[in-house]
């Protein structure tokens, strides 16, 4: 029978890993970036780093804390899944936000650990751990988007290397990345069977990206073409005939991440959450709420469906670590996550009428100009990642168990 002071254990030592943390934090996060974390950080591209955030990515990057609860032993923060939680506690509490993330951190770090190989593990995931190295993704292809199995890229075995030749479109950040995790066709005979997933140097001879404007007017993401790229064998996660597997299994933690962005993305507009924003655009009774009934109701049926979406998606990332990763059920939670973005921004633009319309000029402030495009930005929330259709058939089929009939 264990002792009260066994069971207090724990919790104990959990409460002297707060009072590290809150410790470390005071000591490392520079008091004047306390809540300046922008949702869209990258979307234009890397940003030259002021000596505070400098300082802060660094520090982060070293204690391995960007990415809490990888391996310790290729740079990660080695942390247990309560101790992750006081880290993002304490955090929050403390205004900080995580400078480490991207590709790298949402997508390709944690499949690598799945399925790389030692020598992968640690030439890639420490760069990742401390934001020194730029991923970008190499799917989708003119004639290869929601039947991202036709992709015709080819990688020809040339003896201790293959030689790509192929393009790639919506490559996010292309023109910004160091690397590309890559589906390619290794074999011609087969569809999902001859496809394999390679990691090319985005710097090398024969990579062509070409950045794609958005209606918003930013251009995130590219056309990518690669003639004649030598990639070395050792770049081959995986077996040949593998990458649709693995390729699969990374679209299942981009959708967790994704819809965490989905819970988290436009939380607040200039600065001040939405029920602020509709007190001073639209004004507010003598009980201090939001004047429009109306409108007051839709913005407390939107923060009831987003708590609910953010106490699920705690729920399932829980259950996805105890089932070592995610599960098809991400595709709900990237729709629902894509709707609430995309709810959000329409609620914001109706709260600020005419002045959240703006594109340029005089007689908008910065903030509101910020919200139109962030609006616009939102629209491509259902797309990439995988369309809203798409995870409908991956819930379906999947999850719902509704198989084709033939």
């Amino acid at each position: 029978m264990a002792t009260a002071a066994e069971l207090d254990a724990p919790a104990a030592a959990l409460d002297d890993f707060r009072a590290d943390v809150r410790q470390w934090l005071a000591d490392n996060f520079p008091a004047s970036l306390r809540g300046k974390d922008n949702a869209l950080r990258g979307v234009d591209g890397p940003t030259e780093l002021s000596d505070e955030e400098a300082r802060w990515t660094k520090a982060m990057g070293d204690k391995g804390w960007g990415v809490p609860t990888w391996p310790a032993a290729y740079g990660g923060g080695g942390l247990d899944r309560a101790q992750a939680r006081v880290l993002q506690e304490e955090m929050a509490r403390a205004g900080a936000w995580n400078p480490i993330g991207g590709m790298g951190v949402m997508m390709f770090g944690p499949t690598l650990l799945e399925y790389g190989s030692e020598a992968q593990k640690r030439e890639h995931i420490p760069a990742i751990a401390r934001a020194e190295v730029r991923w970008c993704q190499g799917y989708s292809e003119p004639n290869a988007g929601s039947d991202l199995a036709n992709l015709q890229t080819f990688a020809e075995d040339k003896g201790d290397h293959y030689v790509v030749n192929g393009q790639k479109t919506w490559t996010s950040g292309g023109q910004w990345a160091d690397k590309c995790f890559c589906l390619v066709r290794t074999d011609k005979s087969k569809k999902h069977e001859g496809i394999s997933f390679l990691l090319i140097d985005m710097k090398a001879p024969g990579v062509d990206v070409r950045p794609i404007r958005m209606i918003s007017g930013q251009s995130p993401f590219c056309e990518t073409f690669f003639t004649d790229v030598k990639v070395p064998k050792e770049n081959l996660v995986g077996r040949e005939g593998e990458g649709w597997t693995i390729g699969k299994r990374l679209l299942q933690h981009e959708r967790q991440n994704l819809s965490g962005g989905g819970a988290n993305a436009g939380r607040m507009f200039a600065g001040k959450a939405i029920a602020q924003l509709a007190k001073e655009y639209r004004g507010a009774n003598d009980d201090g709420r939001v004047a429009d009934g109306d409108l007051r109701m839709r913005i407390v049926r939107h923060e009831m469906d987003q708590r609910a979406f953010m106490l699920t998606l705690r729920r399932a990332a829980i259950e996805a670590k105890s089932n070592q990763g995610p599960s098809a059920a991400t595709s709900i939670m990237k729709n629902v996550g894509a709707r609430l973005v995309q709810e959000r921004a329409e609620l914001a633009i109706e709260i600020m009428g005419m002045n959240g319309l703006g594109w340029e000029g005089e007689g908008f402030s910065e903030a509101e100009l910020s919200q139109t495009r962030t609006w616009l930005w939102g629209k491509a929330v259902s797309i990439y990642g995988g369309s809203t259709e798409i995870q409908n058939n991956v819930i379906a089929k999947r999850i719902l168990g509704m198989l084709d009939h033939q």
